[in-house]
């Protein structure tokens, strides 16, 4: 999701790297989940977050959307994020005690909070939302490890590819995002990253790279 921000008035003013040292840890939230409600449509979900899921719970894309998963347009594009429900507007995976019932495999929004990204030049740099988290004395941890993302490289790399992929797809929309050229390409890209389930046995990044050749 495209933000035009004021980073002096929203960060620390500081730009970081996957092993800078950055004050994130908010030491388990302690029955904190303030983050956890009221996110609105903001927590988008990439293919990585989707294929996590639906293996960790053993179940499909489709069936995600039935319960727990929404789709809504981004930028021109369509594309799934968490769905805030109830009076509360609450993730549908947070339990009764306020904890996250996918933790070990919860998407990258997620894992990046309170932590955003700014993308320059063909690279990205980690910023921390001083406003966003209600914690305080939050500890230092090296950003990698506050995402706890096997083969963290790899995993920036498609983020990055991801990114781009989507800014281009975007670009060819161009001014018409509710023309027939539009839907087509939202369709197609819901199909070859969402509905078209990443084999569990094979490697998600080169099965993405193989996926992102088709264009």
């Amino acid at each position: 999701m495209r933000r035009e921000i004021d980073l002096a008035e929203i960060s620390d003013g500081k730009r970081y790297e996957a092993n800078d040292m950055v004050r994130v840890d908010c030491g388990g939230c302690q029955g904190c989940f303030s983050c956890c409600e009221g996110m609105g449509t903001s927590v988008i979900l990439d293919p990585y977050d989707v294929r996590e899921l639906t293996k960790g719970l053993s179940t499909t894309f489709e069936l995600l959307l039935n319960s727990v998963l929404e789709l809504n347009v981004v930028d021109g594009l369509v594309l799934p994020n968490l769905k805030m429900a109830g009076d509360r507007e609450r993730c549908g995976f947070l339990n009764e005690e306020g904890r996250c019932s996918v933790h070990p495999f919860r998407p990258g929004f997620c894992r990046l909070f309170p932590l955003g990204r700014i993308y320059e030049e063909n690279r990205f740099w980690y910023f921390l939302q001083t406003k966003e988290c209600r914690r305080q004395n939050r500890g230092k941890v090296k950003v990698k490890k506050w995402m706890g993302v096997p083969e963290f490289s790899r995993y920036e790399r498609f983020v990055l590819a991801w990114h781009d992929f989507l800014k281009k797809q975007q670009e060819q929309i161009g001014e018409e995002p509710d023309g027939e050229q539009a839907r087509a390409v939202c369709m197609r890209i819901l199909r070859d990253f969402y509905l078209w389930p990443f084999a569990d046995e094979r490697d998600f990044y080169e099965e993405f790279a193989a996926r992102l050749l088709l264009y």
